[in-house]
């Protein structure tokens, strides 16, 4: 009897001491970061930055992946089916929680094959459109479309996406006709927009920011309660005239399911520290981002709240994704 509770005192012994001696030699080898969103967007630069501090703080390197693509599932995919070590991990944004919604057969589930490591910032959603409409404000957009049903193009990150899902919505609201044309991310979309190619996109702000304040795009609404400090002259939805259009992206990552929570914790501890540095967080807004730097636990109810929210969202506005 005594030797069996030695034995059990023992082995809870070694089970305490395994957690920080993982944490300690983690990372033992390089990180792949999956970032399932094209190069040179303003997500895919803080993805960048976080990966150079990881790689300076830790010396090892931490190696951004873009894996651009059908709304984020393909990257996503990668992330899940690889080893619970801690050394590949997954950049996601909103659009994340609305897959499920909008692809029933995706090839894991949203939720449950992940790890919420860290909630990085939130970013407002808006609508933006080329310097060539005739629209000053979202009013005279709306009546502008209703006078054009079907002749003004609005581009999205992808099928499914939260820029897709926010064009879908305001259609909805405003019964207005715009025709939807998808792009393999953010960056090509507005690209377009820029070109005039396309001539409207209600993208995450962050995106858009610097190409408002240069002048090349306009700006007609921010779909949050209040101002964006990054464009305080954009008004709320509710200024604008369209109550109850309120949408925010997130962006975030993720580790696939089964993750020590060790080293979920010490990748926490690490970026959270980053994010909130004084310089960064000033960076980030200015952008149009709102730095959160969340604990795990507090990003996967984040993740897990909006994948039913979305999931009522995507019902009433009657979303098809072909």
């Amino acid at each position: 009897m005594r030797l069996l509770r030695t034995l059990f005192l023992s082995g809870c012994l070694a089970a305490a001491l395994a957690g920080p001696a993982l944490a300690q030699s983690y990372p033992s080898k390089p990180i792949r970061f999956i970032a399932p969103i094209p190069a040179g967007g303003s997500t895919d630069v803080l993805a960048r930055e976080v990966a150079k501090h990881l790689t300076e703080t830790w010396g090892q390197p931490v190696v951004v992946e873009n894996r651009p693509g059908a709304a984020g599932r393909i990257g996503a995919d990668v992330v899940a089916k690889s080893a619970p070590d801690g050394h590949t991990i997954l950049l996601v944004n909103v659009g994340h929680a609305i897959n499920p919604s909008v692809y029933p057969k995706l090839p894991f589930d949203a939720v449950k094959d992940f790890t919420p490591v860290i909630l990085l910032a939130s970013i407002p959603l808006g609508l933006v459109v080329h310097p060539s409409v005739p629209a000053q404000s979202m009013k005279e957009f709306i009546a502008l479309a209703k006078a054009k049903p079907g002749q003004l193009n609005f581009g999205s990150s992808g099928n499914g996406g939260a820029s897709h899902l926010a064009g879908e919505i305001f259609k909805s609201m405003t019964g207005t006709q715009l025709v939807h044309v998808p792009y393999k991310g953010s960056a090509p979309a507005v690209t377009d927009l820029l070109a005039g190619q396309i001539q409207v996109m209600f993208p995450d702000m962050a995106v858009v920011t610097p190409y408002i304040k240069a002048g090349k795009l306009r700006p007609l609404v921010i779909a949050t309660q209040k101002r964006s400090p990054a464009l305080p002259d954009v008004p709320t939805s509710q200024e604008a005239g369209l109550p109850g259009y309120e949408l925010a992206a997130w962006v975030g990552i993720l580790a696939p399911a089964g993750t020590p929570k060790e080293i979920v914790g010490k990748l926490n501890a690490e970026i959270a520290k980053f994010i909130r540095q004084p310089a960064m967080k000033e960076r980030l807004q200015s952008q149009g981002f709102e730095p959160v730097a969340s604990t795990p636990e507090q990003f996967g109810t984040v993740l897990q709240t909006d994948v039913a929210k979305y999931a009522k969202v995507v019902k009433e506005a009657n979303v098809k994704v072909d």
